[in-house]
C-alpha cells in the first residue's frame, strides 16, 4: 500500500483553497456505466473558505463549513455545494472578519471598536465554535452536520439549507461529542464526550439518541448518559476523536494528548489563544483503554495500558470467544500529529513537505486484544488465546494489564487513515475488509484496501490526484462482505482535463466503475455519508 507517486508538481495545494459555492447542481460528465442500483446521494462535509478577507485560517480544521453532494440517479450524477450558515460563518460574511476563533485560529475583537469595548470584549470570553466542518450523520428522520464542539447544526440534505443550530448541552452533559458517532441499524446513535465528573473532576459520558419517535418528537430530547468513563488525570481530559462499539460493549481508548482544562479557561480571557495552544503531551502516561457495557452500561474497572500512542480513527472493534479485538489507525508517540495540519505546512512544496513528515510522528495500523475474563493469579503469562492474532496482554505485579499490538500495516510516511468498512453489516462484528486514503507524508494520494486477516493490500492510484475518504455502498444482491462499491472525491487539476470528479471503485478489487468529472475544483473533505 506504499505509494509510488512523488508530487513535485505540488498539485495538491489546489485542495486548501477557497472556493464559491454554487447557485445550482452541476451536471456531471460520466464516463464508464455506474451500476443501476446506486441511486442516491453522496454527502460531504470539508473546509470552502480558507480566508475572511485579508485575514486567514491557520489550521486544516479552521476552514468554514462546506457541504457538497453528487447526486446519482439512473446513471446521471450532478454535483451541488453550498457553505453551511453557520454562527461563525454567518458573522464572519457580515463583519468582513473572523468573529469566532477556530481548532487553530484565533479571533479578534472588531478593531472599529473603541479601546473600552475592545477591552471588555476580551473578557466576555470566546464564543465555542459552531463550524461543522467534520462530518455529517442521521439522527432519526434528519440530518446533522457536526464538529466536536457541544453544537450540532440540522441540515436539509436535498437542498443543502441549514436548518438550524442544536446545542446538546442543554439535553446531556458533555462538553462537546465526537463526529464519529455509532448508529445501530434501528437508528440509534451513541457518542462520546468529556463532562465534569464527580468532585468537578473530568470524565467521559457514552450518550445515546434514541431512533426516530412514535409521536414524531425530537430523539435528541430524549437523548441520555448511559455510561461514563473516568479520567486519567482529573483536570486534563485527553483528546478523543472516535472510540469502538461492539454488540455488547463501549470502548474507549485513553491517550496521552491532553487538553489543559486550566489554560483551555484562560483562553476565554487571553487575546491570540485557540484551541490548539490548550493541548500538550504527557510523555510518561502512556496510552489507556477503557471498556464498558453497552445494557446496562457499566464501567468495567481492567486497568489495560499500553505505549504512547496518537489516534483519531478506529476501524472497527468485536467480540470473539471472551476477548474483544479492537482495530486502530494509530500514530506512534505522544507529540500531537495535529501539529503537523497547519495549512502552511500542507502548502509546502513536495520536497519539504516530505521533510516535514519526516520529524512527524509514524503512522501504524494495529490489532489490540482485550480479555474480559481476568483473574488476577494469570501474572505474567499472555491472556490472549485467540489463534489468528499475534497480539498479546500480560497482568503485571500491579494488577495492570500491558498491552501490545499485532501490526496489520506499517510503512515509513505511508499513513492507511479515515479507514471504513461494510459497516452495516460488519459494524462491531467480526470482519475481514477495511478501506482508507493513503497519506502519502501527510498528502492523499491514494485508496487503500487491507484484508486485516491476511494483510493482502489493494490499491488504487493516479498521478497527481488526490482523493477523499472511500465510502463503501453494499451492493442490494450482496453475498460476501466486499460486494459494493467505493465512493471517492478525487482531485486531478492537471492541465487539459476537468478538475474534479467522483470515483466509482468496485471494492473487491479497486478497479474503476466509472467516474462523474465536474468543471469545478473541490476543496479537501473530511468525512461524509452515503444517502439512499
Amino acid at each position: 500500500m506504499v505509494s509510488r507517486v512523488e508530487h513535485p508538481a505540488g498539485g495538491y495545494k489546489k485542495v486548501f483553497e477557497t472556493c464559491e459555492e454554487l447557485s445550482e447542481p452541476i451536471t456531471a460528465l460520466v464516463t464508464g456505466t455506474i451500476p443501476p442500483w446506486l441511486n442516491g446521494s453522496l454527502l460531504r462535509l470539508g473546509p470552502g473558505l480558507f480566508e475572511v478577507g485579508s485575514e486567514p485560517f491557520y489550521h486544516l480544521f479552521d476552514g468554514q463549513a462546506l457541504m457538497h453532494k453528487f447526486d446519482l440517479k439512473d446513471g446521471h450524477v450532478t454535483y451541488y455545494r453550498r457553505f453551511i450558515r453557520t454562527d461563525a460563518y454567518v458573522r464572519a460574511m457580515t463583519e468582513k472578519r473572523i468573529v469566532i476563533t477556530e481548532f487553530g485560529t484565533a479571533a479578534y475583537p472588531d478593531p472599529c471598536k473603541n479601546i473600552f469595548s475592545r477591552f471588555f470584549t476580551y473578557f466576555q470570553g470566546i464564543e465555542v465554535t459552531d463550524n461543522c466542518v467534520v462530518n455529517v450523520y442521521p439522527v432519526g428522520e434528519d440530518f446533522y452536520a457536526c464538529t466536536e464542539t457541544n453544537y450540532i447544526t440540522k441540515v436539509d440534505p436535498d437542498t443543502l439549507e441549514t436548518i438550524k443550530k442544536v446545542d446538546l448541552c442543554k439535553y446531556v452533559s458533555v462538553n462537546g461529542v465526537t463526529a464519529h458517532p455509532h448508529i445501530e441499524k434501528d437508528g440509534t446513535v451513541y457518542n462520546i464526550g468529556n463532562c465534569f465528573g464527580k468532585n468537578m473532576s473530568l470524565a467521559y459520558n457514552v450518550v445515546k439518541i434514541p431512533p426516530t419517535q412514535e409521536d414524531k418528537s425530537d430523539p435528541i430530547e430524549k437523548s441520555e448518559v448511559i455510561v461514563q468513563f473516568p479520567s486519567s488525570e482529573r483536570f486534563k481530559p485527553s483528546y478523543v476523536h472516535s472510540f469502538g462499539m461492539t454488540e455488547k460493549f463501549f470502548v474507549f481508548v485513553e491517550t496521552p494528548i491532553k487538553i489543559n482544562l486550566l489554560k483551555f479557561l484562560s483562553a476565554w480571557s487571553i487575546r491570540g489563544t485557540n484551541y490548539m495552544d490548550c493541548f500538550e503531551s504527557n510523555e510518561t502516561l502512556g496510552t489507556w483503554f477503557h471498556v464498558a457495557t453497552k445494557n446496562p452500561g457499566e464501567y468495567l474497572d481492567h486497568k489495560f495500558r499500553t505505549s504512547a500512542f496518537n489516534l483519531f480513527h478506529h476501524i472497527n472493534t468485536y467480540e470473539d470467544q471472551g476477548f474483544i479485538v479492537v482495530d486502530l489507525c494509530t500514530w506512534k508517540g505522544h507529540e500531537f500529529v495535529y501539529n503537523y495540519l497547519y495549512l502552511a505546512n500542507l502548502r509546502q512544496n513536495w520536497e519539504d513537505i516530505k521533510k516535514e513528515a519526516m520529524r512527524a510522528p509514524q503512522p501504524e495500523v494495529r490489532r489490540y486484544v482485550l480479555p474480559i475474563d481476568i483473574h488476577r493469579e494469570e501474572q505474567g503469562k499472555n491472556l490472549i488465546s485467540l489463534p489468528y492474532t499475534t497480539a498479546t496482554a500480560v497482568m503485571r505485579t500491579d494488577g495492570t494489564i500491558w498491552l501490545e499490538p499485532e501490526v496489520l500495516f506499517s510503512a515509513p510516511r505511508q499513513a492507511f487513515e479515515f479507514p471504513q468498512i461494510n459497516y452495516s453489516a460488519h459494524g462491531g462484528r467480526d470482519y475481514t475488509y477495511a478501506y482508507a486514503l493513503g497519506l502519502n507524508h501527510f498528502i492523499p494520494d491514494r485508496i487503500c484496501k487491507l484484508n486485516v486477516k491476511s494483510k493482502e493490500t489493494w490499491v488504487w492510484q493516479e498521478p497527481d490526484s488526490y482523493p477523499s475518504e472511500p465510502l463503501f455502498v453494499q451492493s442490494p444482491e450482496a453475498v460476501a462482505e466486499d460486494d459494493g462499491v467505493l465512493l471517492s472525491i478525487v482531485v486531478s487539476p492537471g492541465e487539459g482535463q476537468r478538475p474534479a470528479y467522483l470515483l466509482i471503485l468496485d471494492a473487491k478489487d479497486l478497479s474503476e466503475i466509472a467516474r462523474a468529472s465536474v468543471e469545478v475544483i473541490i476543496p479537501v473533505t473530511f468525512h461524509g455519508m452515503y444517502k439512499p
